[in-house]
């Protein structure tokens, strides 16, 4: 089995680099790197893993995520199905303002900047009213070459710092990514089996074993590195999960089936589990969803 690193390396021969790809789903393993990485969603939809939290994701999103930060995208599960013909879009932006970009980075005129990414270090949510010029500005960077795509960077950052407080943190300020290689290699593999098999009914010992560790030495390992106890995390993920389905365009299910499909096997720990992370019951989510979306709707 080939052993793949959980720090990237991320090409040194430009300043900034981008890609646009289209593929049959996300890189499934955590993973970090030097760089910060702005990522926009033009097709898919999954959960983005992100230190210690995590958020749904859909078209349309994009994500600034923070120099070193353990991430990982990962698809929904139809998009590994073998019969699937769905694939996911992005464009992504990676650059370092301590490695190669740092002289620009540290001029006066770049003070404002760096302070906003020094506030903001795990990264952030671009708002929804903001992605559209987003967009244009890292679609610029990707097509521009030459000088160009610094004059285009510097644009790009710069209506990152305006966005000011109107951000939505990826995870808590007092989240620390100083994980090791090898740590950071055995928790995306610990990761990769919970995102993998959340639906179906999981144990501790199960992912225990997968990691080659005993329950008690496990419990310890996975809250030191996530914060969370497995139980915890494995809840965020079916829930996140559920609140996909509860709102997808595509015929809804009940909610005892989103439930079930989820890998809950009591609608009654359902609803309580997800009352306790979302603070409603799975009816007011929808409810909520839906009057949001009218409202939208209405005032296009």
């Amino acid at each position: 089995m080939k052993v793949l690193p959980f720090t990237m390396l991320v090409p040194d021969d430009k300043s900034v680099i981008s890609e646009h790809i289209e593929l049959p789903y996300f890189y499934q393993y955590l993973h970090r790197h030097d760089e910060w990485q702005i990522t926009y969603i033009e097709k898919g939809e999954g959960t983005l893993i992100a230190g210690n939290d995590m958020h749904a994701f859909r078209s349309g999103d994009i994500f600034v995520i923070g120099a070193k930060l353990p991430h990982l995208f990962k698809s929904n599960p139809e998009y590994f199905s073998a019969d699937s013909n769905k694939t996911i879009k992005a464009c992504s932006i990676y650059f370092n303002p301590n490695g190669i970009l740092a002289s620009l980075f540290n001029l006066p005129e770049m003070k404002m900047a760096s302070s906003f990414l020094a506030k903001n270090k795990h990264g952030f949510k671009i708002p929804a009213a903001f992605t559209k010029n987003m967009v244009t500005k890292m679609f610029n960077v990707h097509e521009a070459s030459g000088v160009d795509v610094l004059f285009n960077f510097l644009k790009l950052v710069n209506s990152l710092q305006d966005l000011n407080e109107n951000v939505e943190p990826l995870c808590s300020e007092m989240y620390s990514s100083n994980v090791t290689e090898n740590e950071g290699m055995r928790l995306s593999k610990i990761i990769n089996f919970i995102t993998e098999n959340y639906n179906n009914q999981i144990s501790l010992e199960d992912v225990a074993n997968a990691a080659f560790m005993t329950p008690q030495a496990f419990c310890r390992y996975f809250k030191k590195h996530t914060g969370h106890t497995f139980v915890s995390f494995l809840n965020e993920v079916r829930i996140n999960d559920a609140c996909k389905s509860l709102i997808s365009g595509e015929k809804a299910d009940c909610i005892s089936g989103v439930a079930y499909k989820a890998g809950f096997n009591s609608i009654t720990n359902f609803n309580r589990v997800f009352k306790s992370i979302i603070g409603q019951s799975p009816r007011a989510y929808i409810d909520t969803y839906n009057n949001v979306s009218r409202v939208s709707y209405v005032g296009a």
